[in-house]
């Protein structure tokens, strides 16, 4: 029995629900201690931004270093960099802002994912399914044969969400400036998948 093997690929796009932003925060001085004190003035700034409804603090993680010129040490620094998770994309704005506002050392994002991207890979595979076998229809023809059932079937790894993301630039206006002329509306998420099928053929 023949049997013709196939790759297929398919993608499924929708708008993303949720966006993930990467903010961090640091302060130098002359010791340790007074650098950790000096980051954590900073970081009351933007306290009240991070207990925002529809925001999600998903880590924090605290660096403290030396600061060194040549062969000596200067001083401190410390920082913390926090990962932020907008689940309501209608406060995303009103974050932003906020953020921005309490003079962050840098601000990356948004992401934009999908909170439930199942229906989405679901669809992605259905589709990259019927590109297989539409392909292998079309060898079977070729060669002059029927297809017949699927044997084999594997995914190829290396597939995952794809989203739209826009990093931001900082601004110095510390109350906070007018974001909503920078297109920060929801971008679209492309799931795809690959995989290698194998058919049954009957003369």
């Amino acid at each position: 029995m023949t049997e013709i093997v196939t790759e297929g690929s398919g993608w499924f796009e929708e708008p993303g629900d949720r966006a993930e932003l990467d903010v961090g925060f640091t302060a130098t001085a002359t010791t340790r201690s007074a650098a950790v004190s000096a980051l954590a003035d900073r970081l009351a700034a933007a306290a009240p931004v991070l207990e925002t409804a529809g925001l999600t603090v998903e880590h924090r993680r605290l660096w403290v270093h030396n600061e060194w010129r040549r062969d000596r040490v200067v001083g401190c620094r410390a920082g913390e960099d926090v990962r932020l998770v907008v689940t309501d994309v209608g406060v995303l704005e009103q974050v932003l802002s906020a953020l921005i506002g309490a003079e962050p050392t840098g601000l990356d994002g948004p992401r934009w994912v999908l909170a439930d991207p199942a229906a989405a890979r679901r669809e992605a595979q259905r589709r990259a399914v019927a590109d297989a076998r539409d392909r292998a229809e079309g060898y079977a023809a070729a060669l002059g044969v029927t297809l017949g059932g699927l044997l084999r079937l594997s995914e190829s790894p290396g597939h995952h969400p794809i989203g739209a993301s826009m990093r931001m630039a900082m601004a110095a206006d510390s109350a906070g400036p007018d974001v909503r002329d920078l297109g920060l509306e929801p971008e679209p998420v492309r799931v795809s998948v690959q995989c290698t099928t194998t058919w049954a053929t009957s003369a």
